[in-house]
């Protein structure tokens, strides 16, 4: 390979964020590390315990010089905690609360742990403006519907994480508040005019750069206005002309995964990640599925496109530059990362003063109706289909109400007079998440309130519908604070 091959050949490299599967880094991306690979995106399944975690990233490290990112946004959405729950709440409940003061103390403990773990770039937060009810995909990730609100809390979110030397990874450019379809399996279209788009799902975008966000994420979402019906991923009039252009936006545009289907059931994996950067995109996310084989795949993709025209080197260059900066701008804050000894770091109680994540939870929590003492409790948990973003996360209160006997079943699969006929002289309490969303989970607790109009019901998604039930409780959230916070309010 001659000189400017090898040259080439790093450039492409150092354009992805591969993943692999185990707690330890294989050779094969130790080796990529070394031929200039730009980083690693790490999912739950990369995670057993923080000692760990960290022990991976120093060996990532000693290969090259990554970007470690991944997904901690709190809430449902977790990598960190992804085997227990996550001890913050995530986005919704911080809107809830509203008090921006409060969102940046969050992330900042959020980004404390990270730097102790040795990740230095969140995929958070998420700025999407949600005001699809119906939104499969974003929900309770999103701090709200209302875009002054999303962006307040979105510029507190990029300060709290990039005040302890984490970058911020604002997502998901346009926009994916607006669609009822993920984009894990299809192309989501969001049909709004421009000035809409500007107006709405902007606005925490521009928040954000003006905040010095270090990089913004784009969605696998088509807007007809603006990007035809080619994923703004696959779209230089988003990325180039309406990011960088109208917007003015200087940092690191990185790609969702480009493994998601709205991309691979379009164009396919490697020429997704060669359009992408063609678009405008620096740093592609190829996310879990593409191995060894694949990502070697991509990378002479990348070169043969290149070699050809069709992709500048210029291009390629420009990202290399803009990720450089990124890198530069990681050691130039890596004095403050060492001196963060967060007073919020959630294992802690200092004083009786609870850990932020709780006391965030605890604020954003919502009781409706009278709760009363329980009696003998009987918990039936309405089972909800994790969706792709949040994964297998645990979720429910069997950890906060050890006394109460807690039934998880499947509302197609539920017999409403069995559990009805077991919850006889005992409290009921019935949890569900997101129930607007489903139609048989909907039908199984209104069957359940209706006999017994003084059960309690706890929503663990978005509060938009509910039952006529002596008490209502909306959490925002089902991440293991949220869960702790409401049951506080039930044995009070």
């Amino acid at each position: 390979m001659s000189h400017s091959d090898r040259g080439l050949r790093r450039l492409a490299a150092g354009t992805l964020l591969a993943a692999f599967t185990g707690t330890a880094a294989p050779g094969w991306v130790l080796r990529e590390l070394e031929g200039g690979l730009g980083g690693v995106t790490l999912f739950g399944f990369n995670v057993a315990e923080p000692a760990g975690l960290a022990e991976l990233t120093a060996s990532l490290r000693a290969a090259g010089d990554p970007v470690v990112s991944l997904d901690e946004e709190g809430g449902d959405v977790t990598r960190l905690a992804y085997h227990v729950g996550s001890p913050y709440p995530g986005n919704a409940a911080l809107g809830a609360v509203d008090d921006p003061d409060l969102t940046r103390r969050v992330y900042r403990a959020i980004g404390a742990e990270l730097v102790a773990c040795g990740v230095n770039l969140d995929m958070a937060p998420d700025a999407d403006v949600n005001t699809a009810e119906d939104n499969p995909v974003i929900g309770t990730r999103a701090f709200g519907d209302d875009p002054e609100l999303v962006s307040r809390h979105t510029v507190a979110a990029v300060e709290g994480l990039q005040a302890v030397g984490v970058a911020a990874c604002v997502k998901h450019f346009p926009g994916h508040g607006a669609t009822t379809v993920d984009s894990h399996l299809d192309v989501p279209v969001v049909d709004v005019p421009l000035d809409v788009l500007r107006a709405r799902e902007l606005a925490p975008f521009r928040a954000a750069i003006g905040a010095g966000t270090k990089s913004i994420m784009t969605a696998h979402v088509a807007v007809p206005a603006l990007t035809g019906d080619r994923p703004a991923t696959l779209s230089s009039a988003a990325l180039t002309g309406l990011l960088r252009e109208e917007l003015g936006y200087r940092g690191v545009v990185i790609s969702d995964a480009l493994d998601m289907q709205a991309i691979t059931d379009g164009v396919g994996l490697a020429e997704g990640a060669v359009q992408s950067l063609a678009a405008g995109a620096d740093l592609l996310c190829l996310g879990p599925r593409p191995g060894p084989d694949e990502v070697a795949w991509i990378i002479d993709t990348i070169v043969a496109a290149a070699r050809d025209g069709r992709l500048p080197v210029a291009r390629l260059e420009e990202a290399a530059a803009r990720t450089t900066a990124l890198r530069t701008w990681f050691g130039t804050r890596a004095g403050v990362a060492h001196e963060v000894r967060s007073a919020d770091a959630p294992d802690e109680t200092r004083g009786g003063v609870p850990p932020i994540g709780l006391h965030a939870a605890r604020r954003a929590v919502r009781l409706d109706g009278s709760a009363g003492p329980l009696t003998d409790p009987l918990v039936v948990e309405v089972d909800t289909p994790p969706t792709i973003a949040v994964g297998d996360v645990p979720w429910g209160v069997s950890p906060w109400l050890p006394q109460a006997e807690v039934l998880r079943v499947r509302p197609a699969d539920a017999d409403a007079d069995a559990l009805l006929e077991r919850a006889a002289g005992r409290s009921l309490v019935v949890v569900v998440k997101d129930a607007h969303r489903y139609a048989d989970s909907r039908a199984l607790v209104s069957a359940l309130v209706a006999a017994r109009p003084d059960a309690i019901v706890v929503e663990m998604g978005l509060p938009v519908w509910r039952p006529g039930s002596a008490a209502y409780i909306a959490t925002y959230g089902a991440a293991r604070a949220n869960a702790q916070a409401a049951m506080e309010l039930l044995t009070a």
